[in-house]
């Protein structure tokens, strides 16, 4: 498992996949580019797959993940981490209790949650989530039926809780820079990365705008 004491340098850059966006690539090669790139965090999305096929798909990116050093999460499906091996779970306000993930996963294991309000955040933190994502801050084609927190409900979640917070919804290289001061630890990306045509420039030039915006230290 990922070592929780280097989780929130490791949120910096925070891939998210989405195979909509490959147009015949394959996923491993995108992966591996967008970590050749600068990703510091990768969570496999596939929301209409089934288990086995998101254990499947999870095995397939778990050693270029291992090989760069990079926590590897599976948004939502906890049994589909616990059988793939990955470092965690993502669950969302709907899923599975970070209570469910650490019995099936145990202690180790990296859990996080989205929050839209801060007492969502602040439940997530004492029921003993390693990190939360915040969004969408803003408006996206990815979740076009999420609600929009915005930067102020961001910094607020952020300012609330002790645990890291990562933004998601809406970032890219023109947005990212609007995250400044918001107490952000990292940036979750989705088409940013892996709608580009080239996977690895686009996610180096992200990773540099995301270091510069929210100061961090990443070695």
């Amino acid at each position: 498992m990922f070592p929780k004491d280097k989780l929130r340098r490791a949120l910096a850059l925070y891939a998210v996949t989405d195979r909509m966006w490959l147009r015949g690539r394959s996923l491993v090669a995108c992966v591996e580019d967008a970590l050749a790139g600068g990703a510091t965090f990768v969570q496999l999305r596939e929301k209409e797959a089934p288990c086995a096929e998101i254990a499947l798909r999870a095995r397939t990116l778990i050693p270029v993940c291992r090989a760069a050093g990079v926590p590897f999460v599976v948004n939502d499906d906890i049994e589909a981490a616990r059988v793939s091996g990955a470092d965690g779970v993502h669950v969302g306000q709907g899923d599975a209790a970070v209570s469910e993930a650490r019995d099936v996963l145990g202690a180790d294991a990296i859990v996080g949650v989205s929050a839209q309000t801060v007492e969502q955040a602040l439940a997530a933190q004492a029921a003993g989530a390693d990190y939360l994502g915040v969004g969408a801050v803003f408006g996206t084609s990815t979740k076009p039926d999420a609600d929009e927190v915005g930067l102020a409900g961001l910094a607020a979640m952020c300012a609330a809780v002790d645990i890291p917070v990562v933004a998601i919804g809406g970032l890219n290289a023109r947005t990212v820079p609007l995250l400044a001061g918001t107490g952000a630890d990292g940036a979750a990306v989705v088409s940013a990365i892996f709608a580009a045509d080239d996977i690895r420039t686009a996610t180096k030039e992200l990773f540099a705008t995301v270091k510069e915006t929210l100061c961090l230290e990443t070695n």
